[in-house]
């Protein structure tokens, strides 16, 4: 094959060159787990005198804990951090007295762990840079958590090579507008080799950014599946809250996103706890925001979803994510652990993934979305709604059901009764125990 048809290759080796050329960049490769993927760029390409002043790797991990401070995980935000701290202050201490009036020092750091023989580990890391914007100036830095999807850790250590070269490209000459820097952030890569789940910007070279709308920005891209924010409003690391944890979610679907009632979770919890499974820690709780809408057509932008995410924070996790089907969130939280998830709806939802269009488009439809979304130990818990909001929801009083209890001013999972043949499925999954009408009104 020839050079021509390797447009990969030659971008990000023109993008190295071009840093490398640049006399006034200047810094330390710090990388462990994937070897030096990104130094390797900068080393190969040509006048690499010009920008590295050092390329280390603290692979094995008493090293590694002498160097940069033991009591933190190896695959972690504060490793990363430990890592940036040490090698920017030992750049400074050394080289910032000879070469600080016309240099503009860095530091790039990751610590990553790729595919391992079996296949079995996750397969993740943490990137980071801090660098001068300009001459003299305080340090800025980007941290950036990813996930890694190629099927052969040397394929995620390519993808490793190619996000740096980026990330330091981007850092210098990139930073006009959010909509550049996210640009040149993912070229050559694709959502199938990677994706980035936090992304975080400081200093004075990013005046005026927003990460938590940078992150947000990375869904409408496609360059992240989801992005999970804490109870304080600010994005994580998802294994942060979710990781080996049960949990009660609750999907807020396009039209019902205002329709949040916290007594749900609470009524979730108890009967969760009154299964009488033991957990090692306790139960959290998530709440899902979707960028797509049930018809399909509009996405929600990240001004809107941030406003929805401040609004939902205090309650639990917000998981923000491009999902439709429910199925697709069930997988993403079994990344992250295998205890029980259960997730509540109120009826109008379940009307919605019963008779709505969200399942048209897959074959089996209704069947076979259940199936994906059940399939390990997940349960459905459905909360009533009061008559005037289900109706609300609905965009009018839907046929299809028996309202037995129309009285009380409140539909219940009683009432609800499909047509004929789809009503022996409800049967099914209430018989089974994996569809559970929830009460709210009951207390402690």
């Amino acid at each position: 094959m020839s050079s021509s048809t390797l447009p990969q290759s030659s971008d990000i080796h023109a993008k190295a060159l071009a840093i490398n050329l640049e006399a006034s960049i200047y810094g330390t490769f710090a990388e462990i787990g994937a070897g030096q993927e990104v130094a390797r760029w900068f080393l190969s390409v040509g006048a690499a005198s010009g920008t590295v002043a050092q390329a280390i790797s603290a692979y094995d991990k008493t090293v590694s804990d002498e160097t940069y401070g033991a009591g933190t995980r190896y695959v972690s935000k504060e490793r990363l951090l430990a890592m940036l701290d040490h090698e920017y202050k030992q750049l400074l201490d050394r080289l910032g007295g000879e070469r600080g009036d016309r240099t503009r020092f860095f530091v790039f750091a990751d610590t990553v762990a790729t595919r391992n023989y079996q296949g079995t580990n996750e397969q993740h890391g943490w990137l980071g840079m801090r660098f001068q914007a300009e001459l003299g100036a305080a340090p800025s830095q980007i941290l950036m958590h990813i996930n890694l999807n190629d099927a052969t850790a040397l394929l995620q250590q390519q993808a490793i090579g190619t996000l740096g070269v980026n990330l330091i490209h981007a850092a210098y000459h990139l930073r006009s507008s959010t909509e550049r820097f996210l640009a040149g952030l993912w070229d050559d890569l694709s959502s199938e080799r990677l994706d980035i789940d936090v992304l975080e910007v400081n200093g004075p070279g990013f005046g005026g950014w927003d990460s938590r709308l940078l992150c947000l920005d990375l869904l409408g891209k496609e360059m992240a599946e989801a992005v999970v924010f804490d109870t304080k409003g600010q994005v994580v690391e998802p294994s942060t809250p979710l990781r080996k944890r049960p949990l009660i979610v609750r999907r807020t679907l396009h039209e019902e996103l205002g329709m949040f009632a916290s007594e749900a979770f609470d009524a979730a919890r108890r009967k969760l706890l009154a299964e009488g499974k033991s957990f090692e820690h306790e139960p959290a709780t998530v709440i899902e925001l979707t960028t797509q809408s049930a018809e399909g057509g509009k996405e929600y932008g990240c001004a809107e979803l941030l406003a929805r995410v401040q609004q939902f924070a205090p309650h639990g996790s917000v998981v923000v994510t491009r999902y439709l089907e429910g199925y697709w969130l069930a997988d993403y939280l079994r990344r992250h652990t295998a205890e029980p998830i259960r997730f509540v709806i109120g009826i109008a939802g379940l009307f919605r993934m019963w008779e709505g269009g969200v399942y048209t488009a897959s074959p089996g439809a209704l069947l076979e979305n259940f199936g994906r979304l059940l399939y390990t130990d997940v349960t459905i818990y459905v909360a009533p709604m009061k008559m005037e909001p289900f109706v609300a929801a609905l965009g009018g009083l839907p046929g299809g059901f028996v309202m037995e209890s129309a009285e009380s001013g409140e539909m219940t999972l009683e009432d609800f009764l499909p047509k004929p043949p789809l009503d022996h499925l409800l049967q099914y999954l209430r018989g089974a125990g994996r569809l559970v009408a929830l009460d709210t009104a009951a207390k402690r």
